[in-house]
């Protein structure tokens, strides 16, 4: 078979990197996974190592991946469904737990079978997300009073109660460790504040720009500071500061059970590129 799985970092970066950059929008999420352990190491997402997959058919270059931080689901990009089917005996046979899948709806629901007829677990379909990419820059035609700043270790607190709040709110897989998290996108200069009268009031996260690309998220208000346009001031800040730092690519995911936000990053600028789905397995009952 031709999966290769690895421990190895660098081994996948070097191996796989050049099929992920090859699509830099579709693999935004391999490709900033792989940036952010290594600026901060293996346990990153957490206490288990993570491990990667490339699938390289012989005498061909490679052309399909998979990576999984655990606890998070497997991530699975570009493979033709042989190689899902491949990958789904490998990976059964080698004993490794799987919490889920995500990848496109078709590779999703390829890999959900395959897994099903190895493991008997079923698939339950845990959230439905919409990549956009910026196309023209559409800032709010009336911003809110106030001003958008970077966030600095003052701000830590604050943000830490924020992505807790946020993880409460959006159907995530796994917790992780938020302090951890934002100590290092405070380090890059990765979060934004919106501030009213000098108090924040809405934030939103840039990804490290890897292949001419950066994510923005999350983005996330207060439930009781809402409706006052925030979020889509501070969105447009942030977006503004990853043109201006370079990035050719400026992506971000919505969840498409959220029609606000669908609608908020289009009408500044973002475009749809494609939509995913996060399975989650479950045994069957006896």
């Amino acid at each position: 078979m031709p999966w290769t799985i690895s421990e190895d970092l660098d081994e996948f970066a070097g191996q796989a990197g050049p099929f992920l950059r090859q699509q830099p929008a579709r693999n935004t999420v391999e490709l900033t996974v792989i940036e952010t352990l290594r600026a901060t190491g293996p346990d990153t997402f957490g206490q288990d190592a993570p491990w990667f997959g490339w699938w390289q058919p012989s005498g061909g270059p490679v052309a399909g991946t998979c990576l999984q931080t655990p606890p998070f689901p497997l991530l699975l990009a570009g493979a033709p469904e042989q190689a899902v089917a491949e990958l789904a005996a490998s990976l059964a046979a080698s004993g490794r737990p799987l919490p889920g899948v995500n990848a496109s709806a078709a590779a999703a629901g390829q890999f959900a079978g395959h897994w099903r007829a190895r493991t008997g677990a079923t698939a339950v379909e845990h959230m439905r997300n919409r990549l956009y990419r910026l196309g023209e820059l559409v800032p709010p035609r009336q911003a809110p009073p106030g001003q958008a700043r970077v966030a600095g270790d003052a701000d830590q607190d604050l943000l830490v109660a924020w992505f807790r709040a946020f993880g409460r709110e959006v159907p995530v897989v796994a917790d992780r460790d938020r302090v951890r998290a934002i100590r290092d996108r405070i380090g890059y200069g990765g979060l934004m504040l919106w501030e009213a009268n000098g108090v924040p009031v809405s934030m939103a996260g840039l990804s490290r720009q890897v292949a001419g690309m950066t994510r923005v998220g999350p983005v996330y208000t207060p439930p009781g500071l809402r409706c006052h346009g925030y979020a889509g001031a501070v969105t447009a800040a942030v977006s503004q500061a990853a043109l201006d730092a370079g990035a050719a690519e400026v992506l971000l995911f919505t969840d498409l059970a959220n029609p606000t936000s669908n609608s908020l990053y289009q009408h500044l600028g973002y475009h749809p590129v494609e939509d995913r789905v996060v399975l989650s397995f479950a045994a069957d009952s006896p």
